[in-house]
């Protein structure tokens, strides 16, 4: 896998732990009462009969989830210190492309003579295959 699939690939696993993390975090929090004026709901659930346990499940998460993400974002920090640095600056890159593309260019007319040449090429053996394939059939003699 090249470096910037391995990038991309790095990105994803981020937003993915950073989006469980969220919904994780959302789905597991324990209510909060708005205020103390505010009347409890009728509809609320009812009181956990062991709450230290939910409650150290709760503050491990985020812990365990962010030791995660720092662990992918070191990930992506070595991807990237692993790339190769650009000599000469901005103006070496616009040479460099322009030297490629003109060598594109050349290959690309190369293959396109090779395809003419082939193309012909064909068109001379399926010329010939009909040639052949007239005289078999003349060569037959009628029943």
């Amino acid at each position: 896998m090249d470096a910037i699939s391995q990038l991309q690939e790095q990105v994803n696993k981020i937003a993915t732990i950073a989006f469980t993390t969220i919904g994780t975090l959302q789905r597991d929090a324990p209510p909060v009462r708005i205020s103390p004026n505010y009347p409890e709901s009728e509809s609320a659930p009812p009181p956990n009969p062991n709450p230290t346990d939910d409650a150290t499940d709760f503050a491990m998460q985020p812990k365990l989830m962010s030791a995660d993400l720092v662990k992918a974002a070191k990930q992506f920090d070595a991807l990237v210190s692993a790339l190769p640095l650009s000599e000469g600056g901005e103006e070496a890159q616009l040479k460099r492309i322009a030297d490629l593309q003109a060598e594109n260019c050349l290959v690309g007319q190369e293959l396109e003579k090779q395809l003419e040449a082939a193309e012909r090429e064909l068109d001379e053996v399926r010329e010939l295959f009909g040639q052949a394939a007239d005289h078999c059939l003349n060569l037959k003699k009628p029943e």
